[in-house]
């Protein structure tokens, strides 16, 4: 299992690569853009010129795509020029069904397909430290364990194919959220002209505390929404949890006005920053 093919060199794909590299991995990067490739190979990886020349000789390929039609319309090239017994671990955040429908034509053409959506954000994909949710057969998992374990800190099966997925739909619920409650308390604390760093502090030691405090708080106060996780891709992400919820016939009412929360940011242009850009909005909303 020592031959990996990475499909997407994005700012997710490009670190975790580069940590299968260090990992000792011969990584074999595929991008649409040339640039990322070479910078794999400037790090020990190397390079291919198509999604099959990249397959053809995996042991195991990773796909880390934006959305849905994309992992569909590489899962071709993967099904038709892949070995049989070759491992696919898809670790992009797409629909549920979409993924147990693929692996299910990934195992047809006797190949083993698992769903492994991340969560972390950037800093989690370079410090190899991503939390991530695995759905397929157990025995493809366990195949798989020790290429995620390379990449992130916890690795979690979670049920059958497609659950990696519904499970990674739950925390960008959770995560957007969040995002929102913290942007609505630092403008809040703003408006009053409090001493904020002192106030994320107190905030970040109590119940209060969270993740997008700890790591997020100091490029909000500061205006800096350089993209770790882009809005466009959060709002894509939303639209999977609402039509998910819907089809189960669950009541997401705080997720649907997050959903429209989010959307709102992107149609103001906002869509290539980061999600702490929800910030932007609250303000607005605000007259601030």
């Amino acid at each position: 299992m020592s031959n990996v093919t990475v499909i997407g060199l994005g700012i997710m794909g490009a670190p975790m690569a580069a940590n299968l590299v260090k990992a000792g991995y011969t990584v074999t990067g595929v991008n649409k853009e040339p640039e990322k490739v070479e910078q794999l190979i400037e790090l020990g990886g190397h390079g291919a010129a198509s999604i099959a020349e990249g397959v053809r000789d995996a042991d195991v390929i990773v796909t880390m795509l934006p959305d849905t039609p994309d992992v569909e319309l590489v899962a071709a090239d993967i099904v038709d020029h892949a070995r049989e017994g070759t491992l696919w671990i898809d670790a992009s955040s797409i629909r549920p069904d979409a993924a147990a429908r693929m692996a299910a034509q990934a195992a047809e053409a006797g190949l083993r397909a698992v769903d492994a959506p991340v969560s972390g954000g950037e800093q989690g994909a370079i410090d190899a430290s991503l939390s991530i949710m695995v759905g397929g057969a157990p025995a493809d998992v366990e195949a798989a364990r020790p290429v995620l374990e390379a990449v992130g800190s916890t690795v979690v099966h979670v049920g059958p194919a497609g659950s990696g997925q519904t499970v990674k739909a739950a925390n960008q619920l959770i995560v957007a959220g969040t995002i929102e409650l913290v942007a609505e308390a630092i403008v809040f604390l703003e408006a009053y002209g409090v001493e904020m760093e002192a106030a994320i502090k107190v905030l970040s030691a109590g119940l209060a505390g969270n993740r997008i405090l700890e790591r997020k708080a100091e490029g909000m106060l500061g205006r800096s929404f350089q993209p770790g996780f882009r809005i466009d891709l959060h709002h894509k992400d939303l639209g999977i949890v609402t039509a998910a919820a819907r089809q189960a016939g669950v009541a997401i009412p705080v997720g649907a006005v997050l959903a429209q929360l989010m959307g709102a940011a992107r149609a103001q242009g906002h869509g290539q920053l980061d999600h702490t850009a929800l910030l932007l909005l609250v303000e607005q909303l605000s007259g601030r």
